[in-house]
């Protein structure tokens, strides 16, 4: 089986980039490895040891880099666990057991158990959204809030860029820079030093060097969605390029029971500026009777 790497070069260059990403992690944190039946994951525990626990999960071909920033808004309330995806461009195993199985709730349980996690809320992007879901869905007595943006499984997953994509990878640096932009949206003239340092920069090494997953994500049944009995905030992009925002708004209206669901019309696959309200949200804030 390959590699999640194209070669061990590209490893190299895209794990010494992300440590350099974690010796600037905005707030005091704890580097935290937990043996699991599927390797070890590496976890970024971040805020008082006594708050609330929150679960971050970041999206497809990513790591936790991608909440350097958030993480100091969300550490002020919670008890804040980064966890770098099995499978994906961080610092845990490379494990990419079937999306379609138990691998990965078991995988979770082992986590939250290793760090001694009854409950929790959750917070997920795109595949971390999937992932957030998965868990909520088996484990609904684990978990306290869930919160998602443009998350896989629920509407329909597009499959038209991924002819794109393929053509567009043939192009050269010319048709990644396309690629990057109809998936994450045409970057601001004059983007934040965060925004253009991990969105722009550090995701265009990773998908110069990192094989993502070519698979569709298995899609939750609608029994599925209702066991998702604790409070849901989803938000959804209108141009979204990978997933269907329509179908997973009416969806989750319909099936999930306490789902609150944001619809940005003008909005793609990446989603910023949320933090305040998926703060709110997650605290209990305007929670609805």
């Amino acid at each position: 089986m390959r590699g999640i790497y194209k070669s061990s070069e590209g490893e190299r260059l895209v794990r010494e980039r992300y440590l350099a990403f974690l010796q600037r992690w905005p707030v005091p944190n704890q580097h935290i490895r937990i043996p699991t039946s599927q390797g070890e994951t590496f976890v970024i525990a971040s805020g008082a040891e006594d708050a609330p626990p929150l679960f971050l999960f970041h999206g497809g071909a990513a790591n936790s880099a991608m909440w350097m920033g958030e993480i100091r808004a969300f550490a002020a309330r919670f008890r804040v666990y980064a966890v770098d995806l099995i499978g994906e461009p961080g610092l845990s195993a490379p494990s990419r057991p079937p999306l379609a199985s138990d691998a990965y709730v078991t995988w979770l349980d082992e986590v939250l158990d290793g760090l001694a996690v009854a409950r929790a809320s959750l917070a997920g992007i795109s595949l971390g959204g999937w992932l957030a879901l998965d868990y909520a869905t088996r484990r609904p007595e684990r978990v306290e809030r869930l919160a998602v943006l443009c998350p896989g499984g629920v509407g329909r997953q597009k499959l038209g860029i991924v002819f794109v994509s393929l053509a567009l990878r043939l192009c050269g640096k010319w048709g990644k820079r396309k690629l990057m932009a109809r998936i994450f949206g045409r970057p601001a003239a004059d983007p934040p030093p965060a925004a253009k340092a991990f969105v722009i920069q550090f995701l265009a090494l990773i998908h110069q060097h990192f094989r993502p997953r070519m698979v569709k994500l298995p899609v939750f049944s609608d029994d599925a969605l209702r066991r998702l009995t604790m409070p849901v905030l989803a938000i959804v992009g209108g141009r979204d390029v990978l997933l269907d925002s329509a179908g997973t708004r009416r969806r989750l209206e319909k099936h999930a029971p306490k789902a609150e669901v944001v619809y940005l019309p003008d909005a793609g696959h990446y989603i910023a500026g949320q933090t305040e309200k998926v703060q709110a949200f997650l605290a209990g804030a305007g929670q609805r009777p």
